[in-house]
């Protein structure tokens, strides 16, 4: 019997999560079940549960999925040798959060907002919540601190504080994008710029 390679198992891996994606976008978190997977992936039920025993797991991949280019992307700001600013750092991750929801396969945030009300009733998708909004915000804090080091930032707050701050403006920015429609990044990063601007 021929061995796996681990190509083929990523691809696998992708080809399921991007068929549970396109289940939640066309029927909702609540009506999608394992079995619309399974039909929609093309693949053996046998298959798709060696990778996934339920539809909380795939939630939480579409969420890495979807939120695993962050980390890259917060590195390469934090790398920069230029002066850092939180504003700078929320315009990258806007126009990123915009990018990620244009790829091909469906608006990966509609697939968000429906994950953050289950989360409140679900604590298996609360977890994988809770522990990728964590690492964005720890990002933000990051941006915070080494904002503070660049003196554009001031050192009597909390870094964790501006974080918290910091990693609201993105949800807002996401549910006036899909619920209102007529935010754009550029609107809201120049409101943004207004409030920010001193008095």
């Amino acid at each position: 019997m021929p061995k796996v390679t681990e190509e083929h198992r990523l691809a696998r891996r992708a080809q399921i999560v991007a068929a549970a994606r396109t289940c939640v976008l066309e029927e909702g978190f609540h009506k999608t079940t394992m079995a619309d997977v399974i039909r929609v992936s093309g693949l053996s039920a046998g298959a798709v549960y060696g990778y996934f025993k339920s539809k909380e797991e795939i939630v939480g991949a579409i969420a890495e999925d979807a939120l695993s280019t962050i980390d890259e992307l917060f590195g390469k700001i934090l790398a920069s040798e230029e002066p850092l600013t939180p504003l700078a750092a929320l315009e990258a991750t806007i126009k990123h959060v915009v990018t990620v929801a244009e790829r091909p396969g469906g608006d990966v945030t509609r697939v968000a907002v429906q994950a953050w009300a289950e989360a409140l009733r679900n604590p298996a998708i609360m977890d994988t919540a809770r522990d990728k909004y964590s690492q964005l915000r720890r990002n933000f804090e990051a941006v915070a601190r080494r904002a503070q080091a660049d003196g554009t930032v001031d050192s009597d707050v909390a870094p964790e504080h501006v974080a918290q701050v910091m990693l609201a403006l993105i949800p807002g920015f996401v549910l006036q994008r899909l619920i209102i429609g007529d935010v754009t990044p550029e609107s809201y990063l120049d409101g943004l710029r207004a409030l920010l601007r001193p008095a």
